[in-house]
């Protein structure tokens, strides 16, 4: 076994189905070096998904449980661990470095930190990227769908925020990092949503702020006017974070035009659908369109297979002319059920065994 702490967690968090390749100037070690001590990394190498109480930790890699349960929960306030009850009481476990320990460091981050990632994501995030299935899928707001279109509430971001009985915001971390390596945009950053089926889930975070019902849904109609692209987790149960994105500063999303990749999401079950008659060729939905999939020819015209369904362009047509309407159902691929269903079909396609992480 590697003595190097930051190896080791490096390691682990590559079993994660996730992901997180190692890059042959060792940037990806660098970047935990930020992240965590060495007494941290050494304890999270050996964490688990799966929450366990410091008094489970310990029986299984020894050490005292009153010192791994003070460190567990300096290292929750940091957003480097999950923490949550469990049957046996307070649990903690590993997240993956992508959704999750980057994505909570919005309190933490410098401008180190940022031009650590930014060296690691041309080096090898796109490996993260380009395997399926998707870490994320697109989810338009319920407004932009037609009247008379089916829609399952995990469909809908609007549904999947009614669904939830916690809210809470978070500064967008991708857009922070922009900010500090120099290449701001100007997409507002407080839209990063995360959710819970508990009741007052978020209300005593140290990081997290909490949102009522009706926040949310403000929140979420202010990253929609702001025409920023709604993404989950790319299964039905378990949701438990949204996020608003943008081509030019999402980590995942900006894959597209700075690493090439065509397709980085899961596109929703919509597609968008053109009046012809009531276009006038004005070009707002051409440029709002992340995903350059609109061009003008007398009238909008979808470009290919290029449409995700997010909706964006809809907010912007000053005629109405645009809508999202569902797709062919041979075009809708089935969703996962659960986040664990949707790790071990990714486990399986990187070839790993998830049963090592859970």
């Amino acid at each position: 076994m590697d003595e190097n702490p930051y190896k080791r967690l490096a390691v682990r968090l590559d079993e994660i189905p996730n992901g997180y390749p190692a890059t042959d100037d060792g940037v990806e070690l660098k970047l935990l070096e930020w992240l965590f001590t060495l007494e941290e990394a050494a304890l999270a190498a050996e964490l688990r998904l799966t929450k366990e109480t410091p008094v489970q930790i310990a029986e299984r890699i020894g050490g005292d449980p009153n010192d791994i349960r003070k460190l567990l929960r300096g290292m929750a306030k940091k957003g480097l661990v999950t923490a949550g009850r469990t049957d046996s009481g307070l649990g903690f476990g590993l997240m993956p470095f992508a959704v999750g320990i980057y994505e909570m460091q919005f309190a933490r981050i410098d401008d180190e930190m940022a031009h650590l990632f930014e060296d690691y994501y041309f080096k090898n995030f796109g490996k993260l990227l380009n395997i399926k299935p998707y870490v994320h899928r697109v989810v338009p707001i319920g407004e932009n769908v037609g009247v008379d279109m089916e829609v399952q509430p995990y469909e809908s971001a609007t549904e999947i925020i009614n669904g939830m009985k916690s809210w809470g915001v978070v500064d967008c971390l991708c857009r922070i990092q922009k900010d500090l390596i120099g290449d701001p945009c100007d997409h507002p950053k407080d839209v990063c949503m995360v959710l819970n089926e508990v009741p007052g889930v978020f209300d005593h975070s140290p990081i997290i702020r909490s949102l009522t019902h009706e926040e949310a849904l403000a929140t979420l109609k202010k990253a929609s006017n702001a025409g920023l692209v709604h993404s989950v987790s790319n299964n039905k149960k378990g949701l438990w974070y949204m996020c608003n994105c943008c081509t030019c500063s999402c980590g995942i999303l900006r894959g597209m035009a700075d690493l090439g990749v065509a397709n980085v999401v899961a596109r929703s079950a919509f597609v968008l659908q053109v009046d012809e008659d009531l276009c006038n060729a004005c070009g707002d939905c051409v440029e709002a369109c992340q995903f350059d999939a609109l061009e003008l020819d007398f009238t909008a015209q979808l470009i290919d297979n290029r449409c995700v369904g997010c909706g964006a362009c809809v907010n912007v047509c000053p005629e109405n002319a645009l809508t999202l309407v569902r797709r062919p159902d041979e075009e809708i691929k089935p969703l996962y059920e659960t986040e664990r269903d949707w790790m071990e079909a990714r486990a399986d396609i990187r070839g790993i065994d998830i049963n090592r992480v859970l």
